[in-house]
């Protein structure tokens, strides 16, 4: 799996070093394999400063240090939800570039009623730059869910970077 998706993370390496910018990742249902995947790159840490599993509540309080009403009437797996996760994980570890990603990958009930098979995901960088990018899978395919939800998410990345 990390292999197939490391010519990807080498031509995101190669963005954030040709542009000298960093990034920290935050992984929701992808549960690691955006942060693995781009840490594939021999001397990753040129440009990649960090991140997390966002895939508690607790987690969320940790890793984003924001008070419970930013996320009122916001839910898992939508594009505003991710966009403040986003946000949140590029400033609190001082990157230029934030990516998380939130999902349902199925196989168990989402606590925020998302259907199995949804994620989005949020670029954010330099100058108020802001993409996000939903998928739709329609299958309850956990393991196959994940796999697709890392793609997605790096996929958005990479477009981000080459605009």
């Amino acid at each position: 799996m990390l292999g197939a998706m490391h010519p990807q993370a080498l031509r995101i390496a190669a963005l954030l070093r040709e542009r000298g910018e960093k990034l920290a990742v935050a992984d929701g249902a992808t549960g690691g394999m955006i942060a693995a995947s781009l840490l594939t790159v021999p001397g990753a840490l040129d440009f990649f400063v960090g991140g997390g599993v966002v895939y508690s509540f607790r987690a969320r309080d940790v890793l984003f240090a924001l008070p419970r009403d930013a996320y009122e009437g916001m839910r898992g797996a939508s594009t505003d939800y991710a966009l403040l996760q986003a946000q949140a994980i590029r400033d609190n570890f001082g990157a230029d570039w934030g990516l998380a990603e939130s999902g349902s990958v199925g196989g168990s009930t989402h606590p925020g009623g998302a259907p199995a098979g949804r994620s989005c995901a949020a670029v954010v960088g330099p100058d108020g730059f802001a993409f996000t990018r939903l998928t739709e899978t329609g299958r309850d395919d956990r393991i196959a869910n994940m796999e697709a939800f890392t793609r997605a998410a790096l996929q958005a990345l990479e477009e981000a970077l080459s605009r």
